[in-house]
């Protein structure tokens, strides 16, 4: 050992003259009294430091955590001596302070509590560390929680907890938009219906129309004509284009109707009988003027024709008349018809 000794920067010595506190030396180059016993005992770093400190413990739902806690710390200058001589090992005794406020202070708290008021519980740390380690010569500069490690399965549930709350509002998300979507397309179905209701009904109108248009005109070229020898062509005529239309778009390939003039007489009867009944269509007359611009209700069955040729489609048919085919044989097409001659195949 020689008699001189450099002192780094922010250190200062501790010089003890035969065992006994002697003096400090200062940064620099120092020089000792070896002959009369001064020696350097140790060194005492001024710079802030950080220990780190792991501590186990448990919340208040019973769940382990490990938590780390940083304590920054600094000795005082008017205090090296304190801070030298009073305690031999300072980073322990800090340790032991920290794990006695962790180890009260977190078993208050739940588990979620912990996470959110770790600022809170590393104030407390440093108020209690700062009171204790003031009378050592110690400064508590801060106190950080640095890290809150609960176990593996913890963690684990608690991920799951919080992918099941997403996955649940996820599912409402969606359910919603379902729910969007069967309304619109509810609405979007009303209104189809309803549109198509308008069209139906123009349609209707349509024929109304028609129809009371052709019995003007026809009127106006048979005048002795009554309204129900019209309304019975008019039928006749739209009896044919339904048989037609039966035979064009339905899916069976043969189809029997009854197709003798007495059995199209029936069915116009029954037609006019579901219009208002029997007894008004033969009661009520027939007026041209009253059909421009009205809809038309046939009720006339008097029969009174002016032209001589014109023959009623619903009256026995007679050789001469010009409705009925000359070349009967020519109506029937097959097995069927020709044994039941008021059948009508189509195929």
């Amino acid at each position: 050992m020689g008699c001189c000794i450099t002192v780094p920067h922010q250190t200062v010595a501790i010089v003890e003259q035969c065992g006994a506190y002697k003096r400090m030396a200062s940064p620099g180059l120092n020089f000792l009294n070896c002959i009369c016993g001064e020696a350097e005992r140790g060194v005492v770093s001024l710079r802030v430091q950080q220990l780190d400190v792991r501590c186990e413990t448990k919340t208040l739902d019973n769940v382990f955590v490990i938590m780390v806690c940083s304590v920054q710390f600094q000795v005082m200058q008017d205090r090296i001596y304190d801070a030298f001589y009073r305690l031999t090992n300072p980073h322990q005794q800090i340790k032991a302070y920290v794990f006695d406020v962790v180890r009260a202070a977190v078993p208050k708290m739940k588990l979620d509590d912990v996470f959110e008021q770790k600022d809170e519980i590393a104030t407390h740390v440093k108020e209690q560390l700062s009171k204790a380690m003031a009378e050592f010569g110690f400064e508590i500069i801060q106190t950080l929680v640095t890290d809150v490690d609960p176990n593996e399965k913890v963690k684990a549930a608690m991920n799951e907890i919080n992918a099941a709350q997403r996955n649940k509002a996820a599912a409402q998300d969606r359910a919603e938009a379902d729910k969007i979507l069967k309304i619109k397309v509810a609405e979007g179905d009303c209104e189809s219906k309803f549109l198509a209701g308008v069209g139906i009904a123009r349609q209707r109108k349509a024929i109304i129309d028609g129809l009371r248009e052709s019995i003007c005109d026809f009127s106006h070229v048979m005048p002795g004509a009554s309204s129900t020898d019209i309304m019975d062509l008019v039928l006749v005529t739209q009896y044919f284009d339904t048989i037609k239309d039966v035979g064009h778009h339905s899916q069976h390939t043969t189809l029997f109707l009854p197709h003798s003039p007495g059995a199209v007489k029936d069915v116009a009867e029954e037609i006019r009988t579901a219009f208002g009944g029997q007894d008004t269509m033969k009661n009520a007359k027939f007026d041209h003027g009253s059909m421009q611009g009205h809809s038309y209700n046939p009720v006339s069955t008097t029969p009174a024709l002016a032209n001589k040729d014109y023959v009623s489609p619903f009256k026995p048919p007679t050789a001469s008349s010009p409705l009925v085919p000359q070349n009967s044989s020519s109506s029937s097409s097959s097995s069927s018809s020709s044994s039941h001659p008021d059948l009508l195949e189509l195929s």
